[in-house]
């Protein structure tokens, strides 16, 4: 199998352990809830020239474990360990016009009401009291809360630009970039 570019996989999480005797693994996933890695399947591993199918999973304490076809032994599984997850993003759910994925505003351009460019999103953190962007500008990180209506008034997939009511005065202007 060729692997797939960059834009065509959604990350899910990765591998960080083995669990048992018989092969099992540890996966972190950073879907919401994490029990949805399950869903999507095959995983890709790294690039995705390489498949992983579940055969069974099941929490196991805090974490979730997962039996994977082939893989039969702890040293088998071990071989895995740190290897990324992710997925065809054709084989993700379609969304409605005004939703999105999280995947899909990485690397999107963050500007304010007044047009001043701050930069382009990292990453997404959820942090209990609401969503927060990390938005890498040419001086360093600026956070701002994913709240929409009040701070992001809107998400343009298509110009690859998230606009959100974030006044240059509420950080260091030298955080801005310019376009």
């Amino acid at each position: 199998m060729a692997a797939p570019g960059a834009g065509d996989k959604v990350a899910l999480g990765r591998i960080n352990g083995v669990w048992g005797t018989r092969g099992w693994i540890k996966v972190f996933s950073d879907t919401n809830p994490p029990e949805a890695i399950f869903d999507y399947q095959p995983w890709l591993l790294d690039d995705g020239a390489e498949t992983l199918q579940v055969a069974e999973w099941r929490r196991q304490g805090p974490r979730l474990v997962a039996r994977v076809e082939g893989i039969d032994s702890p040293e088998d599984a071990s071989a895995l360990i740190g290897r990324s997850l992710s997925v065809l993003r054709a084989s993700l759910p379609a969304l409605p016009a005004d939703q999105y994925y999280w995947s899909d505003l990485i690397g999107l351009q963050v500007v304010n009401l007044e047009g001043h460019a701050y930069g382009r999103i990292q990453r997404l953190m959820e942090t209990g009291a609401n969503d927060v962007l990390e938005v890498a500008g040419k001086s360093g990180t600026v956070l701002i809360p994913f709240i929409p209506e009040i701070y992001v008034k809107s998400v343009d997939l298509a110009a690859a630009v998230v606009t959100v009511d974030w006044p240059l005065d509420w950080i260091d202007e030298s955080d801005a970039v310019e376009d």
